[in-house]
């Protein structure tokens, strides 16, 4: 009878105990730092709603929603989808004079803020981006921060040249190396590419890559270029939402042309920020990005770092199901019944 007790005992305890390969749940919401260009594309849409709705199921907490492109109306978009999803405080900041500015032909950033936004702001209205990376970082555990980029990489040269200041008395890259636990970057092509984010800001792409101090997760161009979404928020969701409304209005003239979907570059990043990428894709690691002058990048499996890059795993469809669900997340009324 003990001994079949203890075979009992013994089972069940292997069930319970972690083991190798196998993702543990999560118990505290991921701290993540958002930055994204907002403007030239309107992916970012479908990126900063799948954030929301992953932070409305309390797997991650946003610290702060970061505009990497210089075009007046970038700011004032990230805070129309902070204000739509009931998070009006997210700090917001803006780039330097050093950043690309692009909007795109169909202006959606400018219709949206003047449709949306109760008081007509600019860039001008809001923090240097450095300033708010800088406070929010100090105050965090350390180790304890994602930041996940889905534009130009502006922001983080500027983050890793700043110097002391009254949020702390580190350095921009001791900063990142105390309170960073990893980057993940919708940036590149693999194992080789020459993609929008890296060469539109070639010398904050070569020296971001080359200086950053934590593990790096890339989400190239190649993965979400095959991951088509958007229809179904555009036809399901609430009628006349933000987010609603940017894709019904995008993807009927974006580039002057109608589509029934759009390329899902941003999205991936942002999942595989907040959940473990390994549910979703292969993540490819024990090499070194290099990005060239001109930013196009090459990838070194000879060399080993602390890069890795993602390679798609399922269908596309499957995928992309699982972001077109994410992007009908739509906030709690707070009017009272």
């Amino acid at each position: 009878m003990k001994k079949h007790l203890i075979l009992i005992l013994a089972i069940n305890l292997f069930f319970l105990l972690p083991r190798p390969g196998f993702a543990q749940k999560q118990t505290e919401p991921v701290k993540v730092i958002f930055d994204s260009d907002m403007g030239p594309d309107f992916d970012d849409v479908g990126a900063i709603t799948i954030l929301h709705a992953l932070a409305a199921k309390g797997e991650c907490e946003i610290l702060a929603t970061m505009a990497s492109d210089g075009y007046p109306y970038i700011g004032p978009t990230l805070e129309v989808f902070n204000r739509y999803f009931q998070k009006p405080n997210i700090p917001i900041g803006v780039p330097g004079a050093d950043a690309p500015s692009f909007s795109c032909p169909n202006h959606w950033n400018d219709s949206l803020v003047v449709k949306y936004l109760p008081k007509l702001k600019t860039n001008k209205d809001y923090q240097s981006a450095t300033e708010v990376y800088r406070k929010v970082l100090a105050a965090q555990k350390d180790h304890s921060v994602v930041i996940v980029t889905v534009g130009f990489l502006t922001n983080l040269s500027a983050l890793l040249h700043s110097t002391p200041d009254a949020y702390s008395p580190l350095s921009g890259k001791e900063l990142v190396a105390l309170k960073v636990k990893k980057w993940v970057a919708m940036a590149g092509g693999f194992p080789e590419g020459n993609e929008f984010n890296l060469n539109q800001h070639a010398s904050a792409s070569v020296y971001v890559i080359q200086n950053w101090p934590t593990p790096v997760l890339f989400s190239g161009f190649e993965i979400g270029a095959k991951i088509m979404t958007g229809n179904k928020v555009s036809t399901q969701g609430t009628k006349g939402s933000p987010v609603q409304w940017a894709y019904h209005y995008c993807l009927s003239n974006y580039e002057n042309k109608q589509s029934l979907n759009r390329n899902s570059w941003d999205h991936t990043a942002v999942l595989c920020a907040v959940r473990n990428p390994e549910d979703y894709f292969y993540v490819l690691g024990k090499g070194t990005v290099n990005c060239n002058p001109d930013g196009s990048n090459t990838w070194n499996p000879e060399k080993n770092s602390n890069h890795s890059f993602l390679v798609h795993k399922y269908p596309y469809q499957k995928i992309a199901g699982i972001l077109d669900d994410l992007m009908l997340y739509e906030p709690k009324s707070s009017t009272k019944h």
